[in-house]
């Protein structure tokens, strides 16, 4: 690894978008490695959960390939964690898609499935764009975290049938709206941020995202260096 370049470790259980995440790490300047290797997670600079799929066979998926401890380590450790999509919601305590099912808990919160929109305008799962505005826990203007940069009311790329409910307030970054419900579409708590969206879907706004991650590890590696 270059020093101008920091490693983020992809994860790859077999459910991801794995090859847009990688070129959206590149494009803002950071070096890739698409892996199910728990050292190579484990001696990554950051790591990238990504995922689209049911929640069930994910967790079998990292159960099964023996990486729910790395993944709980580099959460504990201080080295940056991105959950994308199916991959934020891994990240909550549990999910009731298709029964309950019990997540990392990494962070405490549920995953609940969106309901049908009562106008019948809306469908579920939501598949397209739409805006996220700043949550209860974001700073103004998002300024420090990783949406630093990315307008209130920005339009991002979506597709699920099911949301997160963080137990804490504070860690909601962004909201969305779709039909009756207003939920939780990121969250920021100290070196985890995890979103809803697929910022490697999501132009010029959703690579600032990964802008931000390469100087968050930029910074993090400078001090370790001192």
């Amino acid at each position: 690894m270059s020093d101008t370049a920091p490693l983020v470790a992809i994860v790859d259980y077999g459910l991801g978008n794995l090859f847009s995440v990688s070129q959206a790490c590149r494009r803002a300047g950071l070096e890739t490695t698409i892996t199910s290797s728990r050292a190579a997670i484990l001696d990554a600079d950051a790591v990238i959960l990504p995922g689209v799929g049911a929640f069930g066979n994910a967790m079998s998926a990292l159960e099964r390939l023996d990486l729910v401890s790395p993944i709980r380590d580099i959460a504990a450790s201080g080295s940056p964690l991105l959950g994308i999509c199916l991959g934020f919601q891994l990240l909550m305590t549990e999910s009731s898609e298709f029964g309950r099912c019990r997540g990392l808990g990494i962070l405490e919160g549920e995953v609940l499935r969106l309901p049908d929109d009562r106008s019948r305008r809306l469908k579920v799962p939501q598949v397209g764009w739409n805006q996220i505005v700043r949550g209860p826990g974001a700073p103004s203007d998002w300024i420090g975290s990783p949406l630093a940069g990315v307008p209130d009311g920005a339009h991002m790329y979506l597709v699920h049938s099911y949301f997160v409910r963080p137990a804490e307030v504070m860690n909601q970054l962004s909201m969305t709206r779709h039909g009756d419900v207003e939920f939780c579409s990121s969250v920021w708590r100290e070196n985890i941020f995890a979103s809803q969206f697929h910022p490697e879907r999501s132009g010029e706004a959703g690579l600032s995202i990964y802008r931000n991650l390469r100087a968050r590890m930029i910074e993090r590696k400078e001090k370790q260096d001192v």
